[in-house]
């Protein structure tokens, strides 16, 4: 039976053949289970890279990507389906639980903390741990390390470059804003700039969380991997999280998503506040 296409008046053929390749690949590749709903978004943004390639089918696409033959084209189409939701403090209800452990660690241990950002997308939530501890400690040179990482190099390089459109600081509220960041002038209005004491709290790393090595080593005070898991299916994100708890030191807090329980995959953690974790010792 002939293939049929998803779309008679689209650009490029897509048929549902063409579909599956790319949800087969973007697993293998990044862990990401796309649903059946997500045929168009992989359309419309798969489109771009032919166009950027100046291939004329998904098959083809496909064909040469498989092949080697494209270069650094794997980087590009993971990037493509990779989705970087963020902001500011998102999910606030973390930062004061986080600032309180902070304060916990200082006189306990006194030593220096580290802290991983396991999905850094464009720099706001790592930017919003080093905000924090900051406020923690009461200066802008804290002995916090946040280590962030992701698997799009393109997020990465908008994170490492800590310049926002004011309107995406402006959430954070005039007196983070006076702190934290410098406001553009003259061809930069309208822009800020993470000040560079906040940026040396944060290294900004490429890292594929199904990748055999991770370019990280524990042990980590926190681990925030929050609205990651939700792309991956059950047996990824038990994987991922049996690789977590090694790196976890015995005090640590995971953070997760608001849609995400770890408590059905994983049986070394407990739930210590609203989508935080803690290591179970029985567990462990």
């Amino acid at each position: 039976m002939p293939q049929q296409k998803t779309d008679t008046v689209k650009e490029f053929d897509f048929t549902r053949s063409d579909f599956e390749r790319v949800r087969a690949l973007i697993y293998q590749r990044a862990g990401i289970s796309l649903a059946e709903s997500k045929q168009e978004m992989v359309y419309s943004r798969l489109a771009r890279r032919l166009r950027a390639t100046g291939i004329q089918s998904f098959a083809r696409y496909l064909d040469d990507l498989e092949a080697g033959r494209m270069g650094a084209e794997w980087e590009a189409f993971t990037n493509a389906l990779t989705t970087n939701l963020t902001s500011f403090f998102r999910e606030a209800h973390h930062f004061p639980l986080l600032a309180d452990h902070l304060a916990g660690l200082r006189r306990r241990e006194g030593g220096p903390i580290t802290i991983w950002c396991s999905a850094a997308s464009t720099g706001e939530e790592p930017y919003s741990i080093a905000m924090t501890a900051c406020e923690a400690f009461n200066t802008l040179t804290p002995p916090v390390q946040v280590i962030a990482t992701d698997i799009d190099t393109n997020v990465l390089a908008t994170a490492s470059n800590g310049v926002y459109p004011m309107e995406r600081v402006d959430k954070v509220g005039a007196e983070r804003l006076k702190r934290f960041f410098l406001k553009g002038k003259g061809a930069n209005e309208g822009m800020a700039r993470v000040r560079p004491e906040l940026r040396k709290l944060v290294e900004f790393r490429q890292l594929n969380l199904l990748a055999d090595d991770w370019p990280v080593s524990g042990a980590f005070d926190a681990i925030f991997c929050r609205n990651v898991m939700i792309y991956f299916d059950k047996n990824t994100q038990r994987k991922i999280l049996s690789r977590f708890v090694p790196l976890m030191k015995p005090h640590a807090l995971l953070f997760a998503g608001h849609s995400e329980n770890f408590l059905y995959v994983s049986d070394s953690l407990r739930l210590r506040g609203k989508t935080v974790y803690e290591l179970d010792k029985v567990g462990r």
